[in-house]
């Protein structure tokens, strides 16, 4: 058993706005573009965890939805469960994760987002759950 991998688990919220922009943080520590998101803690639910990471990163009070997928960084052993979110109060402009907090087009979201992180905006608008892999940056496909 001591060989047995370790693998740490996160979530994201894909939030989504009445008319349709969605939540997006640029990240301080590498200027990414991604979803709110983080690692769960021991002690909490998966909704729960959603809500505080959303809420650190951004500022907005949300409503879990759904799960709409599951991604595995298989580099870093980072599993990241992604949930639909409705926001309940506005963004603010900035916080110690996120130099810059935005309401993006799905179009905008591809334009500044990795692929491996686009594709759980793009999967969230489906019916999911789906289950991807990814190196970080871009999908893996079998």
């Amino acid at each position: 058993m001591a060989d047995t991998p370790k693998h740490s688990v996160s979530v994201a919220g894909i939030v989504i706005r009445d008319d349709g922009r969605i939540l997006a943080i640029q990240r301080r520590d590498n200027q990414h573009w991604e979803p709110p998101g983080g690692v769960l803690e021991l002690d909490e639910t998966f909704e729960a965890g959603v809500r505080r990471e959303v809420r650190e990163e951004t500022g907005v009070e949300v409503e879990v939805e759904r799960l709409t997928g599951v991604y595995k960084n298989l580099p870093r052993g980072i599993v990241a469960m992604v949930f639909r979110c409705h926001p309940r109060s506005e963004a603010v402009s900035s916080t110690d994760e996120a130099s810059c907090i935005g309401w993006l087009t799905v179009d905008e979201i591809t334009e500044h987002m990795d692929p491996a992180f686009a594709i759980r905006v793009t999967d969230a608008l489906s019916d999911g759950p789906i289950t991807r892999t990814h190196d970080g940056t871009n999908l893996i496909t079998a």
